[in-house]
């Protein structure tokens, strides 16, 4: 892949990356259990991509945390706030709008292409 190709695949993921994230944060989750759960999605994303990204949304009001300690291993837990809930409720409608605008955009295009 040309480093052109890569930055604007990466630039592209980065976006989607918020929301795939906004949309397992319904119920607590812990860093690798939401990684888990995107990868079985089939999402990856790197410790090092999902930390930051955690701690962002946390500064943004978006996404509340909280230690559990009950277990041998401490865990840190993120779960939506409630205006992490509108943000994400509108961002997810902004997603399947701007999707399906695409979507039918490069259709046409595969159309266009096939009739010609």
């Amino acid at each position: 892949m040309s480093n052109l190709l890569l930055s604007l695949t990466t630039e592209l993921r980065r976006g989607t990356l918020t929301l795939a994230v906004l949309s397992q944060l319904q119920t607590p989750q812990y860093g690798y259990s939401l990684v888990q759960l995107l990868e079985e999605s089939g999402i990856n994303i790197d410790q090092s991509t999902l930390y930051p990204l955690l701690r962002r949304l946390e500064k943004q009001e978006l996404v509340t945390s909280s230690w559990d300690t009950s277990e041998s291993r401490p865990r840190k837990y993120y779960v939506l706030s409630d205006y992490g809930q509108e943000i994400y409720t509108e961002l997810k409608k902004e997603w399947l709008k701007s999707s399906k605008e695409l979507y039918d955009l490069l259709k046409g295009e595969e159309d266009d292409a096939k009739s010609d």
